[in-house]
């Protein structure tokens, strides 16, 4: 497909140099489309920024927390009794946001209270806050310590590095219940009797929807992460481009996900929080923002999707999701997920978000900031993540 507008990253970065550079939020691009289309829209808008924010379990902390006197090679370790995994390197251990404190019991039978674990001690880092490390090693000549205990901050890390397999699903399923019983899900809780249903993606905000097969987003791409700069360093686990879409090339399931690491030592606690999901367990809530560099009309045509445009799998999480049954209840779009009630069953059912649109847009917004005062720069990626096996512009961008 031959493009009437092109514009390269490097030239793009001059103009954001030059404060030269015209920066949109997701949200106000769908207007500028609507009205100007996406040829003129193209050549008017350099960069759309999107964002999300909601619970991504798949994330972590690799941590390097020096040497003791005398050194441990440490095979277990313990921060505020959330074990992280020691089997890496002398004092390298990686801690799982989804990893529970010791002898804390799911909080399904307790329902007045909140489990602790290894996304609350990330945020405790990142706020500053003193935690107990534990280490223990089985001894070397060169390790000969077996045991070590201090309060630590982040500030007595070596290094500390938000480092998650599966970010930013591009897409994800709706959740309701069809059996008699309420059931605790990492989709929140879930009445009876189809009683709600819960969702969890930013929408039209959300940057893989906003570049939906790919084209700008791969391996070295810069970031906003957790309120600092981080990257993105591979296709997520369970990416997935291979997957149905609509006429606007847009996924009706999960499909994308990203790898992506940063300096935990540059974020900020309002965008990186601790989540303990009743009668689950824990998680990670995570902000990103990915800005999209509008290089030609293909870009501002995706850029331009709305929450009418997108679609998602309504899945019956008390039966269907648990024994892998592929039965639906339909498809349903963001705009009426956002509503606040959907029909499913010939029943009205209200909807409730599991990721917030209101710090989505916040973070789009952040980033915007960044970019238009020169201290932000877009990168082109060193390689594209996994691209679907059968795209083609001419059969979805309609400019």
């Amino acid at each position: 497909m031959e493009f009437k507008v092109n514009k390269t990253i490097e030239e793009i970065n001059e103009k954001i140099k030059r404060r030269e550079a015209v920066v949109v939020n997701a949200k106000e691009m769908i207007d500028i489309v609507r009205k100007e289309g996406c040829i003129e829209a193209a050549k008017k808008v350099d960069i759309v920024t999107t964002g999300t924010f909601g619970t991504m379990c798949s994330s972590g902390a690799m941590i390097n927390f020096w040497h003791s006197k005398p050194k441990i090679k440490a095979s277990k370790v313990w921060f505020n009794d959330v074990e992280a995994y020691g089997g890496v390197a002398a004092v390298d251990c990686y801690l799982g946001a989804t990893a529970v404190k010791e002898g804390d019991p799911l909080n399904s039978v307790h329902p007045g209270r909140f489990n602790y674990g290894g996304g609350h001690v990330i945020e405790d880092l990142i706020a500053g806050k003193k935690v107990l490390l534990r280490a223990l090693g089985y001894g070397t000549d060169c390790y000969p310590s077996k045991e070590f205990e201090k309060e630590i901050t982040i500030a007595d890390l070596r290094d500390a590095t938000l480092l998650n397999p599966r970010n930013a699903y591009q897409n994800y399923s709706v959740a309701i219940n069809t059996t008699d019983k309420t059931i605790y899900t990492y989709m929140g809780v879930l009445k009876p009797n189809i009683s709600n249903a819960t969702y969890s993606s930013a929408g039209e905000l959300s940057p893989l929807f906003n570049d939906p097969f790919y084209r700008t987003i791969g391996i070295g791409t810069r970031i906003f992460l957790g309120g600092g700069i981080g990257y993105v360093i591979y296709q997520g686990t369970q990416h997935d481009p291979d997957v149905e879409r609509n006429e606007r090339g847009l996924p009706k399931s999960s499909a994308g996900t990203l790898a992506v690491a940063g300096d935990m030592k540059q974020m900020n606690t309002k965008y990186i929080k601790g989540a303990s999901i009743l009668g689950y367990g824990v998680s990670l809530s995570i902000g990103i923002g990915i800005p999209i560099p509008i290089i030609n009309e293909e870009m501002a045509f995706f850029c331009g999707v709305s929450d009418e445009d997108i679609q998602a799998y309504i899945y019956d999480y008390g039966y269907d999701y648990p024994n892998k049954i592929s039965k639906t209840y339909g498809l349903i779009t963001y705009k009426e997920l956002r509503s606040g009630t959907i029909m499913v069953n010939g029943k009205e059912v209200p909807t409730t978000p599991l990721s917030s649109y209101y710090m989505a847009l916040e973070i789009a917004e952040e980033l915007k900031k960044w970019i238009l005062d020169g201290k932000f720069y877009i990168t082109k990626p060193a390689c594209l993540i996994g691209q679907s096996s059968d795209y083609e512009p001419l059969k979805y961008v309609k400019c």
